[in-house]
């Protein structure tokens, strides 16, 4: 995908309204890499400032078991993922904030998403991991919000329904 500086100010907004970002070890890294103020080798555009200085200073949780340590203000989750999980919501506020590929289908296995959203870009690639590939049961959704973006990206936001 191609972020402009629409999708990144709706980015921004999302990542402002969570307490926490929940980050499997690859999107972890991946993040650090190109997100941290030292991790970043090229210049970036500077609507991009808002995300990076939001990403920079959220409090991050990592589900890995083959991470020792974190930092860039980041905890390891240890232990069963459901209990682990469950413990983080049950923390007052208005909730986290997951990316990734493999740790939302584990979440969304055991039930633990309330929110989805999907960013559907105007381009199609053909290769890359398939969101939710593998998923073993159905998850019937509502439709609970839609923004247009003027590059033709869609965001849409479902909740399961119940």
């Amino acid at each position: 995908m191609v972020a402009d500086e629409e999708l990144h100010r709706h980015a921004t907004e999302n990542l402002d309204r969570a307490d926490a970002l929940l980050f499997g070890r690859v999107t972890y890294e991946m993040m650090s890499a190109a997100w941290r103020p030292s991790g970043r080798t090229e210049a970036m555009p500077s609507w991009t400032k808002p995300f990076a200085r939001t990403i920079d200073a959220a409090k991050k949780y990592v589900v890995s078991s083959t991470l020792d340590r974190v930092d860039w203000n980041a905890e390891l989750v240890r232990g069963e993922l459901g209990e682990a999980v469950q413990e983080l919501k049950r923390e007052p506020g208005e909730g986290l904030f997951v990316g990734g590929v493999k740790l939302p289908l584990a979440l969304a296995e055991l039930g633990l998403i309330d929110e989805y959203e999907f960013v559907v870009h105007p381009t199609l690639v053909g290769h890359g991991p398939t969101l939710f590939a593998g998923l073993s049961k159905r998850v019937d959704l509502t439709l609970v919000g839609r923004v247009e973006f003027g590059s033709g990206a869609v965001a849409m936001r479902y909740e399961p329904r119940t």
